[in-house]
């Protein structure tokens, strides 16, 4: 029997293949489902086909696409349990495909066209470059470094922000609530692009004021965000670099800051957060922890994504406790939270208070 010739077994609302060739079988055309997902968030297929559905040709003059091509899209949509059709020809949006409708509470559709991106998925067809010279492929792949590109591409770095913003809208509230404000009368979201973490614990605390550290072109984004919440009179966007400079608080909030960067950078804003932490302040990283090796997950998936991506890494909780101690901190407590990330609270180790 031939890889084509292999038969796909429905299960539920997925496909799942027959035995281990049909498993490699479905590895192997992964990226087609993600670039299914991508266009179906980009051309806006959920919105679309939310309640009483539509055909093809309506989804096709909605969106100045070709009718017949629309109809093998939207066919390819059922077959992966993104869509029904009881006529084959009139199409209805599953629940599956509803996570990513537009403007709606928990949307992944941000996340789904930052996943399916040419700056996403370029690097990542450099991976065994990445493998032979233990550098990231983005700058063979881009013609630049990760970050420096997109500052060039102002498209790709609206839909990273709207990603990165969309991401912490669905953990904001996962981390608040593990999140000790003890004391804190400042918090410094450092990072943290429109600062939705930050402003979601001034929600949940009225006398919390918070920052938002980041590169300029974000503070828009960042004041809008803290007027639709109305915190903006506690709220402040501060356009910089963690490399050179913090605004100091009494905590200071990393998250998802730290695995972009190699172990001397996440030292140095470590040591940065340190020098701008007020008396008694402390630092909290926020991050995916790598446990022991075979443990299925997303994490050592996503430390591929920074090979490829940046000089970043996903770490263990051992290889942050020695970036703490380079720093001149000590971690206290490491607190999981209802996702998949963990908290890790650090404060000055009492050598370098001295």
């Amino acid at each position: 029997m031939t890889l084509f010739e292999h038969r796909f077994v429905a299960t539920g609302s997925a496909a799942a293949p027959e035995g281990e060739t049909g498993r490699m079988l479905q590895m192997m055309t992964g990226y087609w489902v993600t670039q299914v997902v991508r266009t179906a968030a980009e051309l806006h297929v959920a919105d679309h086909l939310h309640g009483d559905g539509a055909t093809a040709a309506q989804v096709a003059e909605a969106e100045s696409l070709d009718p017949g091509s629309t109809f093998r899209f939207l066919r390819a949509c059922a077959s992966l349990g993104l869509a029904t059709s009881q006529d084959g020809r009139h199409f209805v949006g599953t629940p599956l495909l509803d996570t990513l409708r537009s403007n709606t509470p928990g949307s992944l559709r941000d996340l789904a066209l930052w996943g399916g991106a040419e700056s996403h998925w370029l690097p990542w067809g450099r991976l065994a470059d990445a493998l032979r010279t233990g550098a990231p492929t983005a700058q063979d792949a881009l013609g630049a470094p990760f970050f420096d590109w997109l500052s060039t591409s102002p498209g790709e770095a609206e839909v990273f922000t709207n990603a990165m913003t969309a991401m912490t809208e669905g953990l904001a509230h996962q981390l608040a609530d593990v999140i000790d404000l003890k004391g804190a009368e400042v918090a410094v979201d450092v990072g943290g692009a429109g600062g939705n973490l930050v402003q979601t614990l001034m929600l949940r605390h009225p006398e919390l004021r918070g920052v938002a550290l980041d590169l300029p072109h974000v503070s828009s984004e960042a004041d809008a965000s803290a007027a639709k919440l109305g915190v903006e009179d506690r709220f402040t966007f501060v356009g910089g670099d963690f490399f050179t400079e913090i605004p100091p608080g009494d905590l200071h909030l990393l998250k998802f800051v730290l695995h972009d960067w190699d172990d001397d950078s996440c030292v140095r804003i470590l040591r940065n957060c340190r020098a701008a932490l007020r008396p008694g302040g402390r630092v909290l990283v926020m991050e995916l922890l790598v446990d022991q090796v075979g443990a299925p997950g997303l994490e050592p998936l996503m430390d591929l994504n920074m090979m490829t991506l940046s000089t970043g890494r996903e770490r263990s909780l051992e290889e942050f406790t020695s970036l703490f101690t380079q720093a001149g901190l000590t971690l206290h407590t490491t607190t999981p939270s209802a996702s998949l990330v963990s908290v890790l609270e650090a404060g000055v180790a009492e050598d370098a208070a001295r």
